[in-house]
């Protein structure tokens, strides 16, 4: 029998001559996350071209805002067309030349990938890896580091797979005693949780626009020290990714303006807004509703009997991974949230398929009126997924 649907987010207003007309969800997921109506007004705006002068103006206006939600100071701050994985590629080909010794704290889907890029590019990687959910200490990036002596240290921050947040200070601090430069993957935490690009140390992090950011996919911020902006520049070989060259991509957005590839006005738009909207609420702030909203949820899920993935000290505020209770099926919760809610959870996967779900709170979501109401019908998912398990044994 189809429920009553809980509405937990305004509706967004539909124009009629239009042949498109997706379904209303709310966005409860890994991400892409619940956008505000303002930004979609934004990406209604009429586009300019890629070389237009008002076209550099909103990018330069977008770094900024990214220099304040990164917490760094970089000059080489920017946007960048593509997604995270396209952000992710820009700063290994960067940094990774064949032969360079690469070494990857390996614990989440995102690590693997990171490690592939790396070998695509010639590098030489060594991997320290854990259990999927836990992270390392200052001890053992010290002792892995100080070992291996790679030129280039990758991490995850956020590990989206898994929900756990790598603190970075003790993995930068060995990798700079060693005299090599950090990749950080902070694509779920940039813009809900402190980044701290420039105290942590790390020399180059990229992310996306449509989790912490609470934006459209299609952008990748990425921001790069200036001891990675020398190494960048002083590299024998050219990058072997066109599309992804920094040097080009610094040329096309921060200097001469020539052409590169044609950017999307339209997400530069988009991301300008969702950015002014987290300057309007203050980022400290933002990072504070997002850990209560956390904590909140938490405390909800606790209550029906499940249990947290990651330990407190490690997890991700906007990112939750509950545990799959015994005799649950996560498919079959995610249906009813989906069939008579539009809601959209995912599940694990790899090692943690079947095993947790990934939950976003996000953004416009990120609300004790949200958290509540979405606390509910998971509930209601949760109990007739028992229900139903328990009949068909």
């Amino acid at each position: 029998m189809q429920r009553d649907r809980v509405l937990l987010a305004p509706e967004i207003p539909m124009t009629t001559n239009s042949s498109i007309h997706p379904p209303q969800r709310l966005l409860f997921g890994p991400g892409p996350t619940q956008v505000a109506p303002s930004v979609y007004a934004a990406m209604s705006q009429p586009i300019v071209s890629h070389m237009d002068p008002y076209f550099f103006q909103t990018s330069e206006a977008v770094q900024d805002m990214l220099r304040t939600v990164f917490g760094t100071k970089n000059p080489l701050t920017f946007a960048i067309s593509g997604t995270g994985s396209g952000g992710m590629e820009t700063a290994i080909s960067s940094l990774v030349e064949p032969g360079t010794k690469v070494c990857v704290f390996a614990n989440g889907f995102f690590c693997d990938r990171m490690t592939e890029m790396a070998k695509r590019n010639g590098g030489n990687v060594v991997r320290l890896e854990k259990p999927w959910g836990e992270v390392f200490t200052d001890a053992e990036a010290a002792e892995f580091i100080a070992h291996e002596k790679p030129q280039v240290v990758m991490y995850v921050q956020a590990e989206t797979s898994t929900g756990a947040f790598q603190q970075g200070t003790g993995i930068c601090k060995a990798a700079h005693d060693a005299g090599a430069l950090v990749i950080a993957d902070v694509v779920t935490s940039l813009g809900a949780m402190p980044v701290k690009v420039d105290e942590t140390g790390i020399d180059i992090a990229y992310s996306c626009t449509q989790k912490g950011l609470s934006c459209v996919p299609g952008l990748s911020p990425i921001t790069v020290s200036p001891r990675a902006a020398e190494y960048i520049e002083a590299r024998k070989t050219p990058n072997r990714s066109w599309y992804f060259d920094l040097k080009l991509l610094n040329d096309y957005y921060k200097v001469s303006h020539r052409y590169h590839h044609t950017a999307s006005a339209t997400l530069f738009y988009a991301l300008r807004e969702a950015l002014s909207l987290i300057t309007q609420e203050g980022v400290e702030n933002r990072w504070e509703r997002h850990r209560r909203m956390h904590h909140a949820f938490v405390s909800g899920i606790e209550k029906l009997g499940l249990k947290m993935h990651v330990a407190p000290e490690h997890r991700i505020v906007n990112l939750n991974t509950p545990r799959v209770p015994e005799g649950v099926d996560d498919a079959k919760v995610r249906k009813l949230l989906m069939d008579e809610h539009g809601i959209e959870i995912m599940g694990g996967f790899g090692p943690l398929a079947g095993k947790v779900f990934r939950i976003g709170i996000m953004g416009p979501l990120a609300t004790p009126e949200h958290v509540e109401n979405f606390l509910k019908v998971f509930a209601n998912a949760l109990e007739r997924s028992r229900t139903t398990a328990a009949v068909s044994n």
